[in-house]
């Protein structure tokens, strides 16, 4: 197989670059390296399998001889990250989406949409089936990122609905491990950074809202699942081990030995999701997947990895 990833320079994006190489796909990475990173695939560009194209894909893509998939993973990801570029947020998501899916129509190549549980936005359903329509602000400063998502998807059933494009759509909720940024502004890498230097975690809020996470390894498995069945409607794929940020922080505080850190409280940002847990029965059903590495593992693994970049 030949595989384009846009965003493989990326966290998950460079997760599944590993994933298919080890697979034996031909993988070609494109990346604008807005929020990317070449260390993130430094020590893939020794395999001759390998390749790397600098290239923002809201821009169109020109890619010479067959392609068997297009992954499209590009878009910033972190609050801090799309309230910084929002245009760019929204223009990866619709532009980029619409490139994406050109090029997956003109080799006619599988191609696969990374979604988010943000399409969900702060949702009035709980624990979040790929049925729920949402409760989205877009108007909000969280808006260019979910509308550009949701957008996404809406135009990824298009072109598998008018072109027959082989599609496939994943919601992705809260992932974390190896290659996050530690200023990403996302809470686990807040949490890590914050313990790691005896600084206060910054809760928001009372810390009542609850995210679920799944460690990355499990995600990279539950994408290459859902590439090679035939369905085309989105699947939620995450952990649905729910926890209170007031809980993380805890856990955290506890797993960092000799720590001074103590949790401060700020104020909730506008449109903050209050809860949120996937319903993986759709995911447990068509693919035979679901999560194997225990929380308490993962903040382990990710610990080591924090410690060697903050």
């Amino acid at each position: 197989m030949r595989t384009v990833i846009t965003g493989g320079a990326g966290f998950i994006g460079s997760h599944l670059c590993e994933r298919l190489l080890a697979d034996g796909d031909d993988v070609l990475c494109v990346d604008n390296l807005l929020t990317g990173s070449r260390r993130n695939i430094a020590h893939l560009t020794d395999n001759p399998r390998f390749h790397f194209v600098e290239h923002n894909v809201s821009e169109p893509i020109e890619i010479d001889g067959p392609v068997d998939n297009v992954l499209h993973f590009a878009s910033p990801a972190s609050p801090v990250d799309y309230l910084n570029y929002p245009i760019p947020t929204l223009k990866v998501g619709s532009l980029g989406t619409h490139n994406a899916l050109g090029l997956a129509k003109a080799k006619n190549a599988r191609f696969l949409l990374a979604s988010t549980s943000e399409v969900y936005g702060d949702p009035e359903v709980h624990p979040q089936t790929e049925d729920y329509w949402g409760h989205v602000n877009p108007i909000g400063p969280r808006g260019c990122y979910d509308e550009a998502k949701r957008f996404a998807e809406a135009i990824t059933m298009a072109y598998h609905r008018f072109h027959g494009v082989k599609s496939h759509i994943v919601r992705i909720f809260n992932t974390y491990g190896p290659r996050m940024r530690s200023n990403d502004g996302r809470v686990l890498p807040n949490f890590m950074k914050q313990a790691l230097r005896g600084e206060p975690l910054t809760v928001y809020g009372e810390g009542n809202q609850t995210r679920s996470f799944c460690y990355v390894s499990d995600l990279v498995e539950g994408i290459v699942r859902l590439l090679n069945v035939d369905f085309a409607e989105p699947v939620n794929l995450g952990n649905p081990s729910e926890i209170t940020m007031i809980q993380l922080a805890e856990e955290i505080i506890a797993l960092v030995e000799g720590t001074r850190s103590r949790i401060a409280y700020e104020p909730l940002p506008q449109d903050d999701p209050k809860r949120r847990k996937p319903d993986i029965t759709r995911a447990k059903t068509l693919l035979g997947w679901e999560p194997v590495v225990p929380r308490s593992e993962g903040l382990k693994r990710a610990l080591a990895y924090f410690r060697t970049v903050v």
